[in-house]
């Protein structure tokens, strides 16, 4: 059960999310506000941002072993559609990427070193803008180098360490790690042993850290819709 109310305990709330997703997009440029919005009056929310990717989760599928959905021509057009009425909902921009769905291996590798250095956040919202908002190539190193340059980090130094085995091999093991907690898709949010999946469940999430059920006597004070 995840610790209660403004005794000043702590839990963690995990945002493990890939940068090719739509509906990542929407809980990350979210999520900040509403944990800040929740933890009004001494209840505390650790948010850990936790970049994957999918593709690999994906093919170990043994029905459809493919690193990608896959999903029918109706189920497409409704998610199109459904990201469309979601960003004008929440006020988020959005230009569909005119390759999607996007390579991110590089910014996801990077995107792992800025969470061991505390700066995961801005980043990750600086790549799903760049890749959602403006149809920028996030799999392109200058891309990347840009976005980072923008963020204040020497990019020539962080492109090379996202070369490195050990980045690698500690991506691999994030993978590794989200299939063993039962993460199957992206956006995932984990509270403890507690998995919630997708945009629409952000809101349940957060009520959860805080409380450590669902309903209307455990839903704390969010921001408008």
């Amino acid at each position: 059960m995840p610790a209660t109310s403004g005794d000043g305990s702590e839990v963690s709330l995990e945002f493990w999310f890939d940068f090719a997703s739509p509906y990542a997009y929407l809980a990350a440029l979210r999520i900040e506000t509403l944990v800040a919005a929740a933890t009004r009056g001494g209840r505390s929310i650790r948010l850990l941002w936790r970049p994957l990717l999918l593709g690999p989760i994906f093919q170990r599928r043994v029905s459809n072993p493919s690193p990608f959905q896959q999903a029918e021509p109706a189920e497409r057009r409704y998610r199109h559609r459904d990201i469309e009425r979601s960003c004008r909902h929440y006020g988020l921009p959005l230009t569909w990427p005119s390759t999607y769905p996007r390579g991110s291996l590089l910014a996801t590798r990077v995107a792992l070193i800025a969470a061991g250095e505390g700066w995961g956040a801005a980043f990750a919202r600086s790549v799903f803008a760049a890749n959602f908002a403006a149809d920028l190539d996030i799999a392109s190193a200058p891309v990347v180098a840009e976005i980072l340059r923008d963020l204040g980090r020497d990019a020539a130094v962080i492109l090379a360490r996202a070369a490195e085995p050990a980045v690698k091999a500690s991506l691999a093991a994030q993978v590794d790690e989200a299939i063993a907690k039962g993460i199957f898709g992206a956006p995932s949010f984990l509270v403890e042993d507690e998995l919630f999946w997708g945009n629409d469940r952000l809101e349940q999430a957060i009520v959860w850290a805080v409380s450590g059920k669902i309903g209307e006597d455990a839903t704390p004070a969010m921001p408008p819709g």
